[in-house]
Parts: C-alpha cells; structure tokens; sequence
C-alpha cells in the first residue's frame, strides 16, 4: 500500500514539473505569464524600474519615438498647443488667482545690451503684452513658484529667463512688474542668454499659476512690430 502510495506521488511530482495532462506543452505557462504580465504594466509610470521598462516598453517606444532614419519624430501630448508669435493665449494668474492674456509680439536677437554681453554667443529677447480677462487683477506667476519664463532649446533643454548675463537684459519701455488692472494692460519683456544653436528654432515657454505650460514657436530673426523699439532700447546706455 505504501509503495502505491510512494509511486503515485512521484508520477504527481514529475508530471507537476513537466506539466503533464497540459495540451499546448510545457512552455505555455511561460508564455502566458509573460503576455498577462506585459497586458498590466504601464509604461508612462514613471515608478518602473529600468529593467522592467527595458523588457516591457523598449520596443515600443523605440518606434513611437524615432522614424526609419533614427531621428525623433515624437509628437507633442495629445491636447498641447504650440502658439507662433503674436498669438495671444489665456493663462491663470499667479497663484491661481484672474486670468492673463499673454501675447509674445516680438523677438530680438542681440550680441548685447547696454553695453553688457551674453555669457554665451547672443541675448533673445522677447516683448510681452499682458491684459486681464477677469473683473479681478491678475498677476504673472512667480517663478519661485510653479510658474515663470523658459527658453526650450531644439534639442530640448531648458534654459530660465535671468540665467548667464540676462538679468542685465532691461529694456525701459518693456519693463512692468505686480498685479494688472482690470480693463487695462501693460508691456513687459523677458530675456535669455543662449548659445547660437540654443537661439535658433527655440521656443518661448510660460508656466502658469496652476502649472499649464503655454509654448510659443519663436523665429529664427528678428521680427515682430517692436523691433526697432527693442533693439534703441537696447542700445540705450546709462
């Protein structure tokens, strides 16, 4: 009795090992492990660790990501506007609080301000209208906050307004700081130091009070209506 026992338990252990009375053989749970496993992980959660993400997503995103000649041919989030210059776009105050009209006008490009140059090649400098659209004031986001100006260069970095020299960038007819009035607007301008390649094709970013990033494509060259205003304000010493 015992040794029926003995060899029942065995054959129920070798066939547990190699999946015995399984049809589609011993490699299926494998395979159906792995398809349940790839179905729950998701690849936008930024908690994955690397070889997850390498196992699950790699391939993917390799060509979500990158076209035939393997340059990056990824498109913006689904929903996200990129404006031109000139175009206005509504933005929440800082804090949270009225809403702005922001319309980048024009851009300039300089080798220096006030007698002041770039710690890089070249100062971009863009003008700003600001106009509310509520009953309320409203103010610019502070960048001590979520909020602030940012110059995205072609390759994608991120470079803030004040970095290098161009916090010596102040133009006096574009210069307004605090809370706008209702029924009113003001003019401000915003200033980044950049290296040559950082200039050309960048785009002009604002975060706003509640963290909406606003991106506007800027020119290669000098344009806009304020041009020449801009470039005399520059030129201004003293």
């Amino acid at each position: 009795m015992r040794t029926h026992t003995a060899a029942a338990a065995a054959l129920l252990l070798a066939c547990s090992l190699a999946a015995c009375g399984d049809s589609t053989g011993p490699d299926a749970p494998k395979v159906k492990a792995k398809e349940s496993s790839s179905k729950q992980v998701d690849c936008s959660d930024g908690s994955l660790g690397q070889a997850e993400w390498m196992e699950n997503c790699a391939d993917a995103s390799e060509g979500a990501e990158a076209g035939s000649d393997g340059t990056d041919t990824a498109a913006p989030p689904a929903g996200e506007t990129v404006h031109v210059l000139g175009d206005p776009a509504l933005t929440v105050g800082d804090e949270g609080t009225g809403v702005l009209e922001m319309t980048p006008t024009t851009v300039v490009f300089a080798e220096e301000s006030d007698g002041e140059s770039p710690a890089k090649d070249i100062f971009a400098v863009v003008t700003v209208k600001k106009r509310p659209t509520t009953a309320a004031p409203a103010e610019e986001s502070s960048p001590m906050g979520p909020g602030g100006w940012q110059w995205k260069a072609p390759d994608g970095q991120a470079l803030d307004e004040g970095d290098g020299e161009s916090y010596n960038v102040v133009l006096s007819d574009f210069n307004t700081s605090g809370p706008v009035q209702p029924g009113s607007f003001v003019w401000d301008a915003v200033a980044f130091d950049l290296t040559a390649a950082q200039a050309k094709g960048g785009t002009l970013v604002y975060v706003d009070g509640e963290g909406t990033a606003h991106q506007w494509k800027m020119p290669e060259q000098d344009s806009g209506p304020q041009v020449a205003e801009v470039k005399k304000d520059l030129s201004t010493v003293g």
